[in-house]
């Protein structure tokens, strides 16, 4: 099995990425959430989940473990396959979705295409304690609801600030200080603290 691939990546878009691991070509599918990490990136790691069927072998590609680990809980749920998961973490990220899990909204899971009341109910139960366990600690960061604050967050990534230490950054903001009402403000805040 596949579990990583390092090399270049010479074809990307929203839904898939081709990656060059010393000069052989994998086809990858990914979700928007990894596409926004990796389309400004050139070359770089991604956590793989190698789907094997009677016909057919499929490469989905994550650029953080915890997003691997979220669509391997959703997939693991009766009625939902790996075009629906890779579905559900591009309308959602992944903290995003362990909260709404967690916490039992089920109407949110609804609003994502291709999930429905009973689809969303069978995840929750399915998935709330395993989701609560593995998701609590540090793979997921209970982190950002606001847009603006994730704005400012895929802004950070992108000027080369580790997601970490940008997330930490942002939490000690919105905990000493109202937070600033424009992603420029709050980006420029958080550079200050770091």
């Amino acid at each position: 099995m596949i579990t990583f691939l390092r090399g270049d990546f010479v074809y990307k878009s929203p839904a898939l990425i081709h990656i060059d691991v010393q000069g052989v070509g994998y086809e990858v599918q990914i979700s928007l959430h990894t596409f926004t990490q990796l389309q400004h990136l050139d070359r770089g790691l991604l956590h793989i989940y190698h789907q094997v069927k009677e016909d057919d072998e499929t490469l989905f590609g994550f650029f953080e473990t915890g997003e691997k680990e979220m669509f391997i809980q959703l997939i693991s749920v009766s009625g939902v396959g790996a075009s629906t998961a890779r579905m559900m973490l591009s309308a959602m990220r992944p903290e995003e979705l362990a909260r709404a899990i967690v916490q039992g909204q089920t109407k949110q899971l609804e609003s994502i295409k291709g999930i429905g009341k009973k689809s969303a109910e069978r995840i929750v139960l399915e998935l709330r304690d395993k989701v609560g366990k593995k998701f609590s600690g540090s793979n997921i960061s209970p982190l950002i609801n606001n847009t603006l604050e994730q704005d400012a967050l895929n802004a950070l990534v992108s000027l080369g600030i580790a997601r970490p230490v940008a997330e930490q950054a942002l939490k000690r903001l919105a905990q000493h200080a109202p937070v600033p009402q424009k992603v420029e403000d709050i980006i420029k805040q958080v550079l200050k603290i770091l």
